[in-house]
């Protein structure tokens, strides 16, 4: 891995296609053909509003989220090995697309789970798994998560996957929302991942 502090990460080193599988899960790319199951889920009022993001409004509208958003590097859909069905999302924010100021070998952690889905451990479990691929093939050196105060499921998530509270940003403008609210923000360093015990579920 380079360590150089002046040389940033390289996100498209991203293999095309790539799959990560939990006992659970298969998290893989995005396709625009799941904008009618993403629709589904992120209309929803309970999901984007507290994650800083407007419910979308359209399977047209997700069908562009896909195309513009969850086409960068790193970013997965969240599929139960079940049925098949989609339930969330989750993705690495590189520097130049993170919401924080944050080093060039460092990325930020987004998720999020739709509702029917809520209550059985698949975003912490998703999460780990990205985690995995961070601190080992892609080299990184620390992962941060940022969430609203009061949003105590993404803090659970957060949690139970090792961050530790960091710093607050207060009366932090969305540019998405419009609103003012504080953000709580949390890093797990490699080290810390090395010896957190859970990082193999």
């Amino acid at each position: 891995m380079n360590t150089s502090s002046d040389t940033p990460f390289d996100a498209s080193r991203q293999t095309e296609g790539t799959c990560l599988r939990t006992g659970r899960l298969l998290l893989r790319p995005w396709r625009e053909e799941d904008a009618a199951e993403l629709y589904g889920l992120a209309c929803d009022e309970r999901i984007g509003p507290a994650a800083g993001w407007l419910p979308h409004r359209s399977v047209a509208e997700s069908r562009l989220v896909i195309r513009l958003v969850f086409s960068a590097p790193e970013t997965y859909a969240v599929e139960l090995l079940e049925t098949g069905r989609l339930a969330g999302c989750v993705g690495l924010l590189f520097p130049e697309r993170s919401n924080l100021r944050i080093g060039p070998h460092d990325a930020e952690v987004g998720y999020w789970l739709g509702t029917p889905y809520w209550g059985r451990g698949l975003i912490p479990e998703a999460v780990r798994a990205l985690m995995r691929r961070a601190f080992g093939p892609l080299g990184l050196e620390n992962l941060w998560c940022c969430s609203y105060a009061g949003n105590h499921n993404s803090l659970r998530v957060q949690q139970k996957c090792g961050f530790r509270p960091h710093h607050e940003l207060r009366d932090h403008l969305s540019e998405v929302t419009g609103e003012r609210r504080t953000e709580l923000v949390r890093r797990i360093t490699r080290d810390e991942w090395l010896q957190f015990p859970d990082r193999d579920r």
